[in-house]
């Protein structure tokens, strides 16, 4: 194989598909980055048997060929290169010598035959949505699955499409993350559930960009996302979803609206008085035209009052703060609305046209 190759090119490729590589595996090979040539381009692939990212960049394929590189040493040399062209040649005995402007490099490698590619895939029409949403799904969701094995339902997301409607669920047993979108075409219904740490790398890699579209395909047990030059291929969780529908449209007879920001920067400055290993709630008071927001702990106390207009019943709830503001970071709206029924039952931030609605579990408290 040769292959001619921008170094900033390359370092983007690169940089793209590292983030399938395993950290541990018994399997050397998969410590590796894929190169093989295509027709005026090299694919790299990186496969860690779960996760696989596929990326085609331009190059001049002067031999063709394929030689598996490891990963860490290759990445870390091509980003010490200079800014020119890299020429890239193997042999017979998987020997790679790296050549940009004055520089040269040895590597071994291992032979591309070696190396476990993806199945080719036909899941059918695919699924087309906008960079943008999507990106935007997966922030305003991923923050709510749990980072735990012992439920493995909870460390995925759940993907519903019926019809023109895309549903995205995440929930780690303290809240739940909904986001509802309208797509643009119908089509048949769809189940599955994605593992977030999947959907994670595919947010820092997707571009976001509004005109530009993903293709989503779904197989048996896989499910691929196709964007740009770039293709991820990820395993999907079996099982079946927690039914929430129930949970989502219980009663609430509180409604209370306010400033979105107000409501950050209070609680903001509230969790500088909770410990990571603290359980101190973050105590709610609603009244009729305001909210008090305290806190209390060993390290002090805090009290802040925030204009509201509140419809309902006045009463005091608890809350985790980090888990307020996880959410309340994701909402865009200038404006929230807490839905509410009374300090024990789940308390919901939803937009009007239910666009997105979170659900969080309020915690228990000692009266002051």
């Amino acid at each position: 194989m040769e292959i001619i190759v921008s170094q900033q090119v390359l370092i983007g490729a690169v940089n793209t598909v590292l983030k399938a590589v395993p950290s541990k595996t018994s399997y050397p090979v998969l410590e590796c980055i894929l190169i093989e040539t295509e027709d005026n381009a090299i694919r790299l692939t990186a496969n860690d048997n779960d996760f696989c990212i596929e990326t085609l960049v331009p190059a001049t394929v002067n031999r063709v060929g394929s030689i598996a590189l490891n990963a860490k040493m290759f990445s870390d040399l091509i980003r010490k290169l200079p800014p020119n062209d890299v020429v890239i040649t193997t042999d017979e005995t998987f020997g790679a010598k790296i050549v940009c402007g004055k520089v040269k490099f040895d590597l071994r490698g291992e032979s591309g035959e070696e190396f476990p590619k993806p199945l080719p895939f036909d899941g059918g029409e695919p699924v087309v949505i906008s960079q943008f949403t999507l990106k935007e799904i997966i922030r305003q969701t991923i923050f709510a699955i749990s980072d735990t094995e012992s439920n493995v339902l909870m460390t995925g997301e759940h993907f519903e499409i019926d019809g023109n409607r895309l549903r995205v669920t995440a929930l780690d047993g303290y809240r739940v993350s909904i986001r509802n979108v309208e797509l643009k075409n119908a089509y048949e219904k769809r189940s599955v559930i994605v593992p977030g740490k999947s959907l994670s790398e595919i947010g820092k890699i997707l571009p976001g960009d509004m005109e530009k579209t993903v293709e989503i395909s779904f197989e048996e047990r896989n499910i691929i996302f196709k964007f740009e030059n770039t293709i991820v291929h990820s395993r999907l969780i079996d099982g079946r979803y927690y039914p929430i529908d129930s949970i989502i449209n219980s009663e609430c007879n509180t409604k209370v609206t306010l400033n979105k920001r107000e409501l950050i920067d209070c609680v903001d400055r509230a969790s500088l008085f909770v410990k990571e290993s603290d359980k101190k709630p973050l105590i709610v008071d609603i009244f009729d035209n305001y909210i008090e927001i305290s806190i209390s702990s060993q390290l002090g106390s805090m009290d802040e009052e925030i204009m509201a207009e509140s419809d309902g019943d006045n009463f005091r709830i608890g809350f985790t703060p980090k888990f307020l503001l996880d959410i309340l970071r994701v909402i865009d709206d200038e404006t929230v609305t807490l839905y509410m029924h009374n300090a024990k039952n789940p308390c919901f931030l939803r937009a009007e046209d239910d666009s997105y609605i979170y659900m969080l579990l309020p915690v228990t408290f000692s009266n002051r």
